[in-house]
């Protein structure tokens, strides 16, 4: 079973069991929305800046890997045509559940993202990509696809894990580094265990040089830059940031 396919698994899962990123928004907080209160999340706890949406309101936007009925009922409000791109079947029935409750027309689409997007060149106004690609082993290729279907001069806004999550193992008492950088689920049979074991997916870390970096081979234009933390444990307590958001032009 390919890797992707069993992290769709892992997500369904985590669906039926109540994850955090799978709770619909409230009606009221749709109703908030469409009276121009905008509470999108990139990252774990900071709310996207407005004057980066006021860039994307009312636009045809990719809301990518963003099931679970949060990012796109808002993107929805702020007047945007949008389509959802998410492997999990268990988050795109969350889009689905909040579309009808509002009454509102979102284009739902299933796809591993590490294959060829099912999209035509040039097809997104803008692209908003909360962290996921912390699931994809490679990500110059999906790099390449997001630049491929979004329009010149179109905006992508996308949040990242910064590899610190990696070194540490939350379960134990102490902070100590127990884990090398690049993280790598697949490459070591007691790494792997100890993923399943915990019910963690597979996940990799990434180095800014491949994110940022290979974004700005590809000729995106760095726009403005913030991070962020976890919700809670021990990095939290250290205060030790463990995201970052990009927000980046297409050149």
């Amino acid at each position: 079973m390919k890797y992707t396919d069993l992290n769709k698994q892992t997500f369904n899962r985590w669906v039926k069991e109540g994850w955090e990123w799978s709770i619909p928004i409230s009606h009221e907080e749709y109703l908030e929305a469409q009276n121009g209160v905008y509470k999108i999340y990139l990252t774990p706890t900071k709310i996207v800046p407005n004057n980066w949406l006021d860039k994307i309101k009312g636009t045809k936007v990719l809301a990518f890997a963003s099931g679970g009925g949060q990012q796109c009922p808002i993107l929805t409000a702020m007047g945007c045509d949008v389509t959802c791109l998410d492997y999990s079947d268990g988050q795109l029935e969350k889009e689905r559940m909040v579309a009808e409750r509002e009454n509102y027309e979102i284009n739902l689409i299933e796809a591993d993202y590490t294959q060829p997007l099912p999209f035509k060149d040039n097809e997104f106004d803008n692209i908003v990509a909360p962290v996921s690609l912390c699931y994809a082993k490679d990500i110059e290729p999906i790099f390449k696809e997001l630049k491929r279907i979004l329009k010149k001069d179109g905006y992508l806004l996308i949040g990242f894990d910064n590899g610190i999550n990696y070194l540490f193992d939350e379960n134990e008492e102490e902070l100590i580094v127990k884990y090398s950088l690049p993280f790598d689920t697949l490459s070591d049979e007691k790494l792997y265990k100890y993923m399943m074991d915990n019910d963690y997916g597979i996940q990799f870390s990434h180095s800014l040089e491949e994110t940022l970096g290979g974004l700005l081979k590809l000729n995106f234009v760095l726009l403005d830059i913030y991070e962020d933390y976890d919700r809670e444990g021990k990095l939290v307590d250290k205060k030790i940031p463990s995201y970052y958001s990009l927000l980046l032009k297409n050149a």
